[in-house]
């Protein structure tokens, strides 16, 4: 089989909007999410910024019952449900009380870790000998699986329910996997995202390996710095971006909204071999993943409207925009637009290409090219690759047609997904 996939329900937790409706707004606007942490300078984190997204305990309630809430210690998980149920809502999809499962629907919802703050408790009580007192929520919590468990617990998802976890690239592997999964036939519409926990205890190995901006801490929100002369590091965040995927065949005979079409796209890793190292991208395989994405989705290089790219504020970034260049093999004078949110949330680790790719899906369905904030001092390293006209620093309000969403990881992996403007047929 060879269905077509669309999206049709989007949800989000991210630094700067845990709705979509807040969400669009921030981006279209340039806000920032990213704020001062008491507790990474009280624990003489170099980097003491970070973005984390701002939920009430009410917020939080409607998600979870008293149960489930009176032993929930895993900010991933929190993150992760909201954002997946009000996809699931946003599609226009019910949560139904059946005794059977709905078998043509499932989840693959990614993670990086999860429930680290639960899993730290458990070792102290273990640790003073009081095993008695862990409870039973523990495991479910701190299993790699347990996001995608929550959530298929809640929905009643039938069809293949996992969690992937790639570094960097989850987000957006999960929805090439999703798409897949619909594409060949297997189920008919899919739960894809991806969550990543806050706090010391998962940003302090960032911070110990020097890659995080520690020169802002008085300043957080010019912090994140993708592209900019001065970047200096990359700013931590968390938070979670959720997606509904289904065919295009289901999505019609239900009249959903459809936000756009997934084309198609790649996954691949550099082997750490060549230029390639556990946290260094393989020139190579970038590039290759860029041109088998465009291939797989039926498309060539000059059709691409818009790139949202991965772009961390680090060294890396000119390396990337080359890539990108060298992928597409496009005369100087016609490049995409290039863009990255991470200088409004900082880099969500697991789920940033989840959160960047619902704010694609924003840009494409509503015809507007988000700001690049932080960087009206473009690294020269980069205006020397391609014209600072294609790296946009206010909000263009402009309908295109196709958008390309790379995320790549450590580890050296890859993914890269072309999105279509869905044209109402």
């Amino acid at each position: 089989m060879n269905n077509r996939v669309v999206i049709t329900g989007l949800g989000i937790c991210a630094p700067n909007g845990t709705t979509i409706d807040e969400f669009s707004v921030a981006i279209k606007k340039g806000l920032s999410g990213i704020r001062h942490q008491p507790d990474l300078e009280a624990l003489n984190f170099s980097c003491q910024i970070a973005g984390k997204p701002v939920l009430s305990e009410e917020r939080i309630s409607q998600y979870f019952t008293p149960l489930e809430l009176r032993n929930l210690n895993s900010t991933g998980i929190i993150y992760g449900v909201i954002a997946g149920l009000d996809a699931w809502k946003d599609a226009g999809l019910t949560i139904e009380d059946n005794e059977d499962p709905d078998w043509d629907s499932g989840t693959i919802f990614g993670a990086g870790t999860s429930g680290i703050d639960k899993f730290r408790w458990a070792i102290n009580k273990i640790d003073a000998l009081e095993i008695k007192k862990l409870g039973s929520s523990v495991v479910i919590q701190t299993m790699a699986s347990g996001i995608s468990a929550f959530i298929s617990g809640k929905l009643g998802l039938g069809n293949q329910v996992s969690t992937n976890s790639s570094a960097c690239a989850t987000g957006a592997e999960s929805l090439l996997l999703a798409y897949e999964r619909i594409k060949t036939g297997q189920a008919i519409r899919m739960l894809a995202g991806s969550t990543s926990d806050s706090g010391p205890y998962i940003w302090g190995g960032f911070d110990a390996m020097k890659v995080c901006t520690f020169k802002h801490n008085h300043e957080p929100e010019k912090g994140s710095r993708p592209m900019s002369a001065t970047a200096s590091g990359f700013v931590p965040g968390s938070g979670a971006g959720a997606l509904v995927l289904e065919s295009l065949e289901s999505a019609m005979a239900r009249k959903a909204k459809i936000y756009g079409e997934v084309l198609g796209g790649h996954i691949n890793s550099g082997g750490q071999r060549g230029l390639g190292t556990m946290t260094a991208p393989n020139p190579t395989s970038v590039q290759r993943c860029i041109q088998t994405a465009l291939k797989n989705a039926g498309i060539e290089a000059q059709e691409i409207d818009v790139i949202n790219g991965h772009l961390t504020a680090t060294t890396k970034d000119a390396l990337e925009i080359e890539n990108w260049k060298t992928a597409m093999q496009l005369p100087d004078d016609d490049f995409p637009y290039i863009n990255s949110l991470k200088g409004m949330i900082g880099h969500c680790i697991a789920a940033s290409g989840s959160i960047e790719c619902v704010a694609s899906m924003l840009e494409l369905s509503e015809g507007f090219i988000f700001p690049n904030i932080n960087c009206e001092d473009l690294s020269p390293e980069i205006t020397a690759l391609i014209d600072a006209k294609y790296i946009p620093q206010t909000l263009i309000h402009k309908p295109f047609n196709i958008l390309a969403k790379a995320s790549f990881g450590f580890g050296d992996i890859n993914a890269c997904i072309i999105f279509k403007k869905y044209t109402h047929e």
